[in-house]
Parts: C-alpha cells; sequence; structure tokens
C-alpha cells in the first residue's frame, strides 16, 4: 500500500521504454508523467534515467528534457561489436545502485518490462523489505515480472497521459 511517508527510488530502463513505445506505438513517451505517477505523491529520494550514448543530433535534447523532468542521467557509450553487432544495456548497473539504495527507501521503483529484472525484484522483496513496484507497458512486459512485483502500474491503460505522439502533418 501506498502512503505519503514511503521514500521512493525510481529506476527507468530508458531504452526498454523508448523501444516499446516506438515499437507499439509510433510514439514516444512522457517521462515527466511517468515520473509523476511513479513517485504517486510520496517522497521522492532518487529518480535515475539509463541512457545508452549513441551519437545522434537529437539525444542531447532528449536528454536535457529527462534532466528537467527530474531524472539524474546515467549514461554510456553504445558498444559496436566488429561484426556490427551492437550492445548497450544498462541492467546489472540498474540492479546494483537499486540494491545499493534500497536501505535508504521503502519504495523501489523499477519502470522497464524486462523479465531480466525478476531475480532483483525477488531480491529486493527478500532481502530489503522495500516494496517493488514496475511500470511498463503491459503489451511489452514479461509476465513473470509483472506477477513477482508487489504492484504493477499498465502504462497501456493511460495512453494518453504516458506516450507524446507525433504531430499528424494535413496536406494541401
Amino acid at each position: 500500500m501506498k502512503n505519503i511517508n514511503q521514500r521512493v527510488g525510481v529506476f527507468v530502463d530508458v531504452s526498454n521504454l523508448y523501444h516499446s513505445a516506438k515499437n507499439l506505438y509510433h510514439s514516444k513517451v512522457n517521462f515527466a508523467e511517468l515520473l509523476k505517477t511513479a513517485v504517486s505523491g510520496r517522497q521522492l529520494i532518487r529518480a535515475f534515467a539509463y541512457v545508452v550514448k549513441a551519437d545522434v543530433a537529437e539525444e542531447n535534447n532528449f536528454f536535457e528534457a529527462l534532466r528537467l523532468s527530474g531524472f539524474e542521467l546515467k549514461s554510456k557509450d553504445l558498444q559496436i561489436f566488429a561484426g556490427g553487432a551492437k550492445k548497450g544495456d544498462w541492467d546489472v548497473g540498474i540492479a546494483i545502485d537499486a540494491i545499493t539504495l534500497s536501505p535508504k527507501l521503502d519504495a523501489v521503483v523499477l519502470v522497464t518490462g524486462d523479465g531480466d529484472f525478476l531475480p532483483l525484484v525477488q531480491y529486493l522483496k527478500a532481502h530489503s523489505g522495500c516494496r517493488v513496484e514496475v511500470m511498463a507497458f503491459s503489451k511489452s512486459a514479461s509476465g513473470k515480472l509483472i506477477e513477482e512485483a508487489d504492484e504493477f502500474i499498465d502504462m497501456d491503460k493511460s495512453l494518453n497521459k504516458y506516450l507524446i505522439r507525433p504531430r499528424r502533418v494535413i496536406g494541401n
């Protein structure tokens, strides 16, 4: 159960949310609204947005918008391997930060649908005493992750709130 005295940490897997919104809805995520919902009137201790730098022109504006929305950014460079494969996930970094900060929190909000976070949710529930909430688009979220969380906040239920849809250009 949520109450205003709870200390909250928010950990956002930006790449997971970005790709879900892009692939499912051809839209972008409204990270400011996402943070409001994650905090839900409680005491925000830290809000991290984990990003991967790909050296594209528009990413600096995006990163600044995340900062202005109230997030601390953690970034790493996109790795490109000899065969052309690309890698840039933050799974271990998010897990370490959530575990490290958990003694100072009453609730951990993981914003991702990635099933790789199932062991983190299980660990936090068993060892930290924290309430663990998962927030994601249910259409692209792991069913096991949804089940394991103390609460699942389904962004699919409020698309107008969580998505920034592209403007349609009307022809002459």
